[in-house]
């Protein structure tokens, strides 16, 4: 591959302290850059604020396993006791829905748990198997201690290769790589 021809996925910069990564991300994203990642071996406060995040609206998954829990919990026990076996059990009506609660209520619970857990997994992308910024052997060997960095992506609108490296250097890190896709 020839050095025009090579495909990358963006720019890294290295910081020394989370204040600084902090710093750098609260800049670029006034400079007008949107599709960065910030990485640090703990939660940075303010970093996802600051590279321009959204909710991913974990909440409301699960309010949703929890309603769909709850109607099948109760539309199960329905049918079963109405529709498809009717035993008229001491003159109580068919869909005596009392009795329907305990089974209603843990389904709500486990329908929210399951829906919200595997809901989260997969908008955090924690089933992403390869990600190119493993690439660059610096980022392999100091993120998981001591290492704080900042990548933006070749997807941006605003990316240049040459006047981003420029950028990121005006925030006085401690290297500035190239990562390849």
């Amino acid at each position: 591959m020839t050095a025009q021809s090579k495909k990358i996925h963006g720019l890294v910069a290295a910081f020394q302290s989370q204040e600084d990564l902090l710093e750098a991300a609260v800049r670029a994203h006034a400079f007008g850059y949107r599709k960065m990642d910030g990485y640090s071996p703990f939660r940075v406060e303010g970093l996802a604020e600051a590279l321009g995040a959204k909710p991913i609206g974990v909440p409301f998954l699960f309010l949703l396993g929890g309603v769909g829990g709850c109607a099948t919990g109760f539309l199960l026990q329905w049918f079963a006791m109405a529709i498809d076996y009717p035993l008229n059990i001491g003159g109580r009506p068919l869909n005596s829905w009392p009795m329907f609660i305990p089974i209603t209520f843990e389904l709500t619970i486990l329908g929210a748990a399951l829906f919200g857990f595997f809901g989260t997994l997969i908008l955090n992308q924690a089933f992403e198997l390869y990600h190119p910024i493993f690439n660059l052997p610096e980022f392999r060997e100091k993120s998981a201690r001591d290492g704080f960095f900042l990548c933006i992506e070749a997807t941006d609108p605003k990316f240049d290769p040459i006047a981003t490296a420029r950028f990121l250097h005006s925030l006085a890190p401690l290297w500035v790589r190239e990562v390849e896709a």
